[in-house]
């Protein structure tokens, strides 16, 4: 099969667009063929566009519209959030957060530290080089 990832009620998905973007949300049950449902435990409850939803390999097994209290412990008892950070999207989204708020010092420091460790590479790549000709 060609896809892996459905829109079905319970699948966690990431919004990509508009002023919730980057929460994670549960699709609670679909609208139509354009809109779902969706859910978190720090937001109300709306219609969303799939076009603003991008669905992550995470579902959670809960009822068609659950009240939030019973979305929460869903949530939590499949440690979401957790599973979410350690996936590599998660955790490529966190480092790109954090680059964002460097100020110009430590973008320099890092810039420095770019520097030191290509050098330090050529020269050991150099050494290996000089061992082992063609």
């Amino acid at each position: 099969m060609p896809f892996s990832r459905f829109i079905e009620i319970g699948r966690v998905a990431l919004i990509n667009y508009g002023p919730d973007y980057g929460k994670l949300v549960v699709i609670v049950d679909v609208v139509d063929q354009n809109r779902a449902l969706v859910d978190s435990p720090k937001m109300v409850r709306c219609q969303m566009n799939f076009k603003r939803l991008s669905l992550t390999d995470i579902k959670i097994d809960i009822p068609r519209v659950p009240k939030k209290k019973v979305l929460i412990e869903a949530m939590e008892a499949a440690e979401v959030q957790k599973r979410w950070d350690n996936s590599s999207w998660g955790r490529k989204l966190i480092v790109q957060k954090r680059r964002a708020e460097l100020n110009d010092f430590e973008r320099f420091k890092i810039m420095l530290a770019k520097i030191k460790r290509g050098a330090l590479i050529r020269r050991e790549l150099s050494k290996l080089k000089k061992e082992n000709p063609l």
